[in-house]
């Protein structure tokens, strides 16, 4: 299994053995329900589909409660597909616990960030701004966008005014400080995206070792 669901419960300190203080984020991870095998023969690609957080069955649709039941398990609130080998058993009904992190050095989180409502070009992507004297009318302004008559437009993905932040962030290679089992806690240290509470997707670190040398 490559990966796992859990919510960000908030940061604190920790210590090791060697009394090394780590500034660590406490995530709820798991336990998760497979929900669904998918296989290359199949659906075209191995993977697996988890579940998590139990759902009350009358707030789902007609075809969401038919998914459930045609794999045996109890619905779902939020549902996510993580990659798996094709020689893997898992199969509908299995549990997925934070265990599986046991002995592996780094993760990539996956989240939502903190959604920051409409910001001006200082604030979004950190713009200069105007000169600050006084009557220069753009103090907080991105200044001219415009272009000559050819090609007469402003180019798609110009950096300009707007929604800040709710957006979908991974961040790569957070170290594991400690697996608790008995909690389903996973602690990492460093700041995880979003805010307590959030969703967060936990998965294997692809560009670090996948285990403790």
């Amino acid at each position: 299994m490559n990966g796992i669901i859990g919510r960000k419960i908030g940061m604190t300190q920790v210590f090791d053995e060697t009394g090394t203080q780590y500034n660590v984020t406490v995530i709820e991870a798991g336990p998760c329900t497979v929900v669904q095998r998918k296989t290359q023969e199949r659906d075209g690609y191995d993977a697996v589909q988890l579940g998590f957080e139990p759902q009350k069955e009358q707030r789902l649709t007609k075809p969401e409660q038919g998914h459930f039941k045609k794999a045996g398990v109890t619905p779902q609130k939020v549902l996510r597909e993580f990659d798996v080998e094709p020689d893997s058993e898992t199969k509908a009904g299995d549990e997925v616990t934070v265990a599986q992190f046991e002995g592996v050095p780094y993760v990539d989180i996956v989240a939502t960030s903190k959604g920051r409502g409409f910001q001006g070009v200082m604030r979004r992507h950190g713009f200069g701004g105007g000169r600050a004297t006084h009557g220069s009318g753009g103090h907080r302004r991105p200044g001219s966008i415009g272009m000559k008559e050819e090609p007469a437009r402003v180019f798609k993905g110009k950096k300009l005014p707007g929604h800040m932040g709710n957006e979908r962030v991974t961040t790569q290679n957070l170290k594991v400080v400690q697996v608790r089992g008995e909690d389903n806690a996973l602690l990492v240290e460093g700041a995880v995206p979003g805010p307590v509470g959030g969703l967060v997707m936990v998965r294997k670190a692809i560009k670090k070792p996948a285990v403790k040398s």
